[in-house]
């Protein structure tokens, strides 16, 4: 499976202890962040993501177009909810609903996902993108 994980900077060290803790489920699937997470989710648990683009208003731009065309299977988002959305997060979360894409944006739905993930709940995502 592919998937994309991503954080509001406050929410940096959350993603990380986030990897952390679901390193194991995390280790067998395609991973993909912006460069300044996956340097921080490598540091800390030596999980290789795919790294895109740097720009944060391109990032979301990226993410949907890849959503759109169904090439994504999940994305965890950590979301800083004090901060509002901005018009390219919203096409990423419309792009994922189109496609039937679960994402999760704190860390109570992140564990539901990568949980459903690790016991082959989402497996009919990948017959999807076939």
């Amino acid at each position: 499976m592919k998937i994309v994980l991503l954080s509001d900077t406050s929410k940096n060290e959350l993603l990380v202890n986030f990897c952390i803790a679901y390193k194991q489920i995390l280790a067998r699937h395609e991973l993909l962040s912006p460069i300044n997470t996956a340097r921080l989710i490598k540091e800390a648990t030596s999980l290789q993501p795919v790294v895109f683009s740097t720009d944060t208003a391109n990032i979301y731009s990226q993410l949907a177009s890849i959503a759109l065309y169904n090439e994504i299977d999940a994305l965890i988002y950590l979301r800083d909810p004090s901060l509002p959305s901005s018009e390219s997060q919203q096409r990423l979360f419309q792009a994922c609903d189109t496609n039937t894409i679960p994402f999760a944006t704190n860390t109570a739905t992140a564990e539901i996902l990568v949980l459903a993930i690790s016991r082959g709940d989402l497996d009919w995502r990948e017959l999807i993108r076939t």
